[in-house]
């Protein structure tokens, strides 16, 4: 059993009351859309770089799964990834943020390409269609933004570092970066076969980051990934796999690693 299966199942049913106050930067915003795809409405948090409102130029975005993470304390599950203190501190590499807040009993569904006979799931093209053919849309209209792939990432973490994954070999023409951290590859061995039937686009740019105190298999899991990765002709300039020893599948790690992330990708 994966140690950081628990964050599944408990991600949506602990209650953020015990947290304080908000700690999101003046420069995150929220607004809701409707989510056809999905037959709902999504809650999307928007980071904008401190010089937006002076200038006019354009940026990279990221599209950011668990928004209830990236920013704020008071909406996190057990800490935030501190995404705009650190994304206000610099001045050169900047991006717009795009996050998306998961959908609590149906995180599973939202963020799972195929499913698994325990757990479920299995529905994450619908809300990847969400982002790709209503929410992108609407960002680059609303926003000055590069709405090409080569400027458009991916991102997130567990499962969603699983949908980031999947997304960049599906839909390579709308993300053409993958931020991968401790992905969830354990959860359907789907995800293999996926691989080596997809004609990848030799463009893509994925990074991967994990620990390996997450769980005794997931080096092992990455690596497989890796392999097919290459055997289907992915460059190995392409792929920027960190391993971290003692790291952990939890907030604090993902936020101390963000930086390192952002940066390769940017470059």
């Amino acid at each position: 059993m994966h140690r950081y299966i628990l964050s599944i199942i408990t991600f949506f049913t602990i209650s953020n009351s015990v947290y304080s106050q908000s700690t999101a930067s003046v420069n995150v915003s929220t607004f809701t859309i409707e989510a056809p795809q999905l037959k709902t409405f999504k809650k999307i948090w928007v980071y904008l770089p401190e010089g937006y409102k002076n200038n006019t130029k354009s940026y990279p975005v990221f599209y950011m799964h668990d928004a209830q993470n990236l920013f704020d304390d008071d909406t996190s599950y057990v800490g935030e990834w501190k995404i705009d203190e650190y994304l206000d501190s610099i001045s050169e590499k900047e991006i717009i943020v795009i996050g998306i807040e998961h959908g609590n009993e149906n995180r599973i569904d939202e963020l799972t390409p195929f499913p698994n006979t325990k757990y479920g799931g299995g529905k994450g093209d619908d809300y990847l269609l969400f982002i790709k053919n209503t929410l992108k849309p609407y960002i680059d209209i609303t926003y000055r933004t590069k709405p090409k792939a080569i400027n458009t990432t991916i991102f997130g973490s567990s499962l969603g570092g699983l949908l980031s994954f999947y997304a960049a070999l599906k839909y390579p023409d709308t993300f053409g970066i993958a931020g991968v951290f401790s992905p969830s590859f354990w959860f359907s061995d789907a995800i293999l076969s996926f691989i080596d039937t997809t004609v990848l686009n030799k463009d893509t740019k994925i990074f991967i980051l994990a620990g390996t105190d997450e769980s005794e298999t997931i080096v092992e899991e990455i690596n497989n990934v890796i392999q097919l990765l290459y055997k289907n002709g992915l460059s190995k300039e392409n792929v920027n796999t960190v391993i971290i020893d003692k790291g952990k599948h939890n907030e604090a790690f993902w936020s101390k690693y963000f930086p390192q992330a952002h940066q390769w990708i940017i470059n």
